[in-house]
């Protein structure tokens, strides 16, 4: 048995847009007013996730954006040989601004506008929702840079992402610009099929969900897109049923520590990586899927 072609096409569709983007014109326009204390500041306000990615399903409440502060960089030099990690230190400077002194100016600024609701969680700053506009998480960072070579302050190599500390006080680098670079590509490589599989199988995962067959929580949306970002662009083929099965049957033949967060910078799995799924997971999810799929 499988899932039908007709229930797959419907889980293809995106969810509700017109919301979710008078949320983000509200909350971009708060975030930039020149009225608040950090507007002296460099820095850059986009979407990520679910929506910002166009592969948003029906039950995505939350609107993801990234307030990045770039007047400030932080780095890492690990790769460098060590003429280029002095040319850098005899080239960079210091700055008594910092990551932690942004997002508390942030978060008092997003209080100030939206009330207490307003709370620090985890990673992100959650905006509580109203009746115009939908629950959102803003991710406070600043721009990081992963330096690969440095022969010059002209000449300098690296790959430029964002940083930012969570509520233990770990570091996190991730690449939100380049994910969602690389899916767009994705999906125009795959006849715009990339995407509404990954809605198809979101839509599954939340049907895995209620019918007990996977606990939530097992396949965050940013891994189910990293997995299937990394299939091979000839197994998106015109239907979905197919297109379902082709994933599997490669999923099972690869070596999946090989697989790439759609980023490109990040495995897709590895234990203990704050930004990457772990392998057990990973195996439930996909073999909580075959088994879902055979039994409808």
């Amino acid at each position: 048995m499988a899932i039908s072609e007709n229930q797959l096409e419907t889980w293809s569709h995106p969810g509700a847009q017109e919301q979710s983007k008078n949320t983000y014109a509200a909350i971009k326009a708060v975030l930039e007013d020149t009225s608040a204390p950090y507007s002296i500041r460099g820095f850059d306000t986009f979407l990520q996730g679910s929506y910002g990615n166009s592969t948003n399903i029906r039950t995505d409440s939350d609107v993801d954006i990234v307030m990045r502060l770039d007047s400030i960089n932080y780095y890492d030099i690990s790769r460098l040989d060590e003429d280029d990690t002095t040319r850098f230190k005899q080239n960079t400077g210091h700055t008594d601004y910092s990551h932690h002194l942004f997002k508390e100016e942030v978060l008092a600024w997003l209080k100030k506008k939206y009330g207490t609701g307003v709370k620090a969680g985890n990673k992100a700053i959650f905006i509580p929702g109203n009746n115009s506009r939908r629950d959102a998480d803003v991710l406070v960072c600043t721009r990081h840079k992963t330096y690969l070579s440095y022969p010059s302050t002209y000449g300098e190599n690296f790959w430029e992402g964002v940083c930012f500390w969570n509520s233990d006080n770990q570091q996190i680098v991730n690449y939100p610009k380049q994910h969602l670079a690389n899916c767009k590509s994705k999906n125009q490589n795959t006849s715009t099929r990339f995407k509404s599989n990954v809605r198809v199988f979101k839509n599954i995962r939340k049907a895995m969900v209620a019918s007990g067959y996977l606990d939530d929580g097992v396949a965050p949306s940013y891994f189910i897109e990293g997995m299937l970002w990394s299939i091979p662009n000839e197994n998106f083929v015109s239907t979905y049923q197919q297109t379902f099965i082709n994933c599997i049957n490669w999923l099972d033949s690869c070596d999946p520590t090989k697989l790439s967060c759609a980023n490109n910078y990040h495995y897709l799995i590895r234990d203990s990586a704050k930004v990457c799924w772990n392998m057990a997971d990973y195996n439930k999810f996909r073999t909580a899927a075959v088994k879902y799929w055979s039994d409808s």
